[in-house]
């Protein structure tokens, strides 16, 4: 299985190419709980911190500024230490 993906604070121009501005928002109180992927997401992290541990493998430190990408099948937890605001978009 891929790793998580995260690129630290791409260029805007990355973005607009993306079309993560026009992407819906999702969010996110302090929490843990258990997700699966049935199909990869990419997403921008608009505001957060957030730890994420895959089923098998090392945890993963997400927040503001990270462009995101999960894999299709990722069994995880997340630990979201302070409140998450991300643009989304799956497939």
């Amino acid at each position: 299985m891929q790793a998580i993906r995260v690129e630290r604070r791409p260029p805007a121009e990355r973005l607009e190419a993306l079309g993560v501005r026009t992407w819906p928002v999702w969010t996110k109180e302090i929490s843990t709980f258990s997700w699966s992927y049935e199909e990869p997401e990419t997403c921008f992290f608009l505001e957060g911190d957030v730890t994420v541990t895959p089923q098998c493998g090392d945890p993963v430190r997400i927040g503001e500024g990270d462009l995101v990408t999960f894999p299709e099948g990722l069994d995880c937890t997340w630990d979201v230490h302070k409140p998450v605001r991300k643009h989304y978009r799956f497939g």
